[in-house]
């Protein structure tokens, strides 16, 4: 949702088992549309997909011509990323859909944050990172000793990401940054925006961008500012009208966990 891009170095060449398609719905909250990865070990006979995106039949077609896939992930709930998944399983025959929330589910049983999936040359591991949503995970993956994180939208590959107050909870979500910065060197597939080479460096950078925020907030809650729209009127004062809403979401966010946390003066 705005911002300056992570430090960690923009990558151009994935590994060799992993494809990119972008969905087509770029926007202010999707930047250039949504990245619906495809995984496949050399040789394997089933592939993955993570987050078929929205409901477009013409991206359903090009990630079906990928398959046939052992199952479909979900990195959260949001439209953008869950829309076609039911779509796509149907096309599939059946294809399980794996996700946290039980909606979103079908043919499988919900993602156990932390458990471990694994064949067809891939090693999946769930990692919680709630925040951004409640029901938001990672997923560490492993192929050939090659290791990349997909970060759905906890962490994006350019700008910064909302936090989707009230579902969504800033403590968490800065627990989930401390953990993903515990990754150095590890190739980051986000949800939107490029890919980065290193997962640890983007979490440190929206930890910083996050504490700065925080002190805008406190200062503007010192100020008088009461609500999220006159928090967002005083820190964001140049703002798109296009993501207002999504600013008020992430300001009301910090008002609660301000509060929280007692520290609102």
């Amino acid at each position: 949702m705005g911002g300056a891009a992570p430090e960690s170095a923009e990558v151009d060449r994935l590994p060799g088992w992993v494809t990119l398609l972008r969905a087509p719905n770029p926007g202010p909250m999707t930047l250039d549309g949504t990245n619906t990865w495809i995984l496949r070990a050399p040789g394997a006979e089933f592939a993955t997909v993570i987050d078929p995106g929205p409901l477009d039949d013409g991206h359903l077609r090009r990630i079906a011509d990928h398959g046939p896939f052992q199952f479909v992930l979900i990195t959260h709930g949001h439209r953008d990323h869950v829309e076609g998944a039911d779509r796509l399983s149907g096309m599939l025959g059946g294809t399980a859909i794996l996700a946290v929330d039980p909606a979103h589910c079908h043919n499988g049983e919900p993602l156990d944050p932390s458990e471990s999936l694994g064949g067809n040359g891939l090693e999946i591991r769930v990692v919680d990172t709630p925040g951004h949503t409640s029901d938001s995970v990672s997923f560490l993956i492993e192929c050939e000793g090659d290791r990349a994180m997909f970060t759905g939208d906890t962490i994006l590959g350019r700008g910064t990401t909302v936090v989707a107050h009230p579902d969504g909870d800033l403590g968490e979500y800065l627990d989930s940054l401390e953990l993903l910065s515990a990754y150095p060197e590890v190739l980051m597939l986000p949800g939107h925006g490029p890919a980065r080479a290193d997962t640890a460096e983007c979490a440190r950078f929206y930890l910083d961008h996050r504490r700065e925020r925080l002190a805008q907030v406190t200062a503007a809650l010192a100020a008088g500012a009461e609500t999220p729209a006159a928090v967002v009127d005083m820190v964001y004062p140049h703002i798109d009208p296009a993501v207002r809403f999504a600013a008020e979401w992430s300001a009301a966010a910090q008002i609660d966990y301000l509060r929280r946390k007692r520290v609102t003066p």
